[in-house]
């Protein structure tokens, strides 16, 4: 593979504290991702009288702006620098997406806006993810990512209980709230972000394309944000209607079963960041994910009372595997293009999340017609856990060779 020229690229080191608050800001920047979900047939199959394949489109199309602005914004970021002031507009830029969301607009204005939000969500998130990855050296990468992600994976996980507690009288509070949280994001990014004290050498003019072509060895960790972010959107859409439909489950019975599985995932992801700087990151990620498709694929066949057990593990194994993809992601990008190849982190994942419920949807329907909703069920899981397991038999052997040749361990 090519590699592209050495520059001088100036690290911008964080204390300790300041390192927190990236942590904290990530939180910040999460929570109003799924602050909508307890309401949504409210907030638009009943506000705006749509059907019900319109409103699951609502929590899919900030993914596809998603998809689409996080490699261009990292592209862009890098070559113009100013990270601060992008993570800052695009913050504020989120805001006023997220209060525009509340005006009386027609559905497809609803849904432009919400597209909008997607962009400026993800901006602000990939580009804060390629400062935290230089905020301290190498050698600490791991406990910083870790506690990215830690802070990214408890937001998403906090902001449906949230939303569904103050939006129990209006399904429009959820979204106040969000811009509010937003606001105060982008006034947080205002006070602990840095730029270098001088110029950086002039990075190489590469788009999305070029990196990869430059840097191959992005296609692992690129390819595991797919798998695990499509397996994901197995959990948010297959696995509530499987509870549903097959178990009866109530709505804060799936609710505490999806917590089950989030919340060791993000109170896990620093120690296990930490753990990386360690030991081997190829093994934890692939270990990680072997497990992870294992319990994923044997979901349909346990019994309602093993499940919280079952999530949990799972939670565990997703911050086994999440943190490391992460950090390689970062360690194989070197800094000059580092929130390109975050941007493409991103747009990978939201791919992911874009394709898996669909696939759910489509797998466990057209099973159904044949063997029953359960079978169906239990077909769309095994999809989506052979997907990791294959994900980590065609990654492993070029993960080896990056570790032979001494660029991960």
């Amino acid at each position: 593979m090519g590699d592209l020229p050495a520059l001088s690229v100036r690290f911008v080191v964080y204390e300790t504290w300041r390192v927190g608050a990236l942590g904290l800001l990530a939180f910040a920047t999460l929570i109003p991702v799924t602050l909508p979900v307890a309401v949504l047939r409210e907030l638009v199959q009943e506000r705006f009288a749509v059907s019900e394949t319109l409103t699951s489109l609502f929590m899919s199309i900030n993914m596809v702006g998603a998809a689409i602005a996080a490699p261009l914004v990292g592209a862009l970021s890098d070559r113009i620098g100013r990270r601060r002031q992008i993570i800052i507009g695009a913050l504020l830029l989120d805001a006023v997406c997220l209060f525009g969301l509340t005006l009386p607009v027609s559905f497809g204005g609803f849904m432009a806006i919400r597209f909008l939000e997607g962009c400026a969500h993800i901006t602000a998130l990939s580009i804060l993810l390629a400062v935290a990855s230089r905020s301290r050296g190498p050698e600490k990468r791991g406990r910083t990512m870790g506690l990215m992600g830690g802070g990214i994976t408890l937001g998403v996980a906090m902001g449906a209980p949230l939303g569904g507690i103050v939006g129990a009288q209006d399904p429009l509070v959820p979204l106040y709230l969000g811009c509010a949280l937003v606001t105060l994001a982008a006034a947080l990014a205002a006070g602990i972000l840095r730029e270098p004290d001088s110029g950086e050498e002039e990075p190489p003019k590469l788009g999305f394309r070029e990196m990869l072509r430059h840097n191959r060895a992005l296609i692992a960790p690129l390819t595991f944000a797919f798998a695990d972010r499509f397996t994901v959107g197995f959990f948010t859409t297959t696995f509530s209607l499987y509870l549903t439909r097959i178990h009866h489950l109530e709505p804060p019975q799936i609710g505490g079963l999806i917590a089950a599985f989030m919340l060791p995932f993000a109170l896990l992801s620093y120690p296990f960041g930490r753990l990386s700087e360690r030991f081997s990151r190829v093994a934890m990620l692939c270990g990680g994910s072997f497990l992870y498709g294992i319990g994923t694929a044997s979901l349909a066949w346990w019994p309602p009372d093993a499940l919280v057990g079952l999530m949990l593990a799972l939670g565990v194994v997703s911050a086994v595997m999440f943190v490391p993809s992460l950090v390689l992601a970062t360690e194989l990008a070197s800094p000059e293009i580092r929130a390109t190849a975050m941007g493409a982190f991103n747009a990978a994942g939201s791919m992911g999340f874009i394709v898996g419920p669909a696939v759910g949807g489509f797998v466990s329907e057209t099973v159904a017609r044949q063997s029953g909703w359960h079978a169906g069920y239990e077909a769309a899981f095994v999809v989506a856990g052979l997907s990791e397991i294959a994900c980590v038999l065609v990654a492993l052997p070029f993960l080896l060779a990056l570790v032979r040749a001494g660029k991960t361990r």
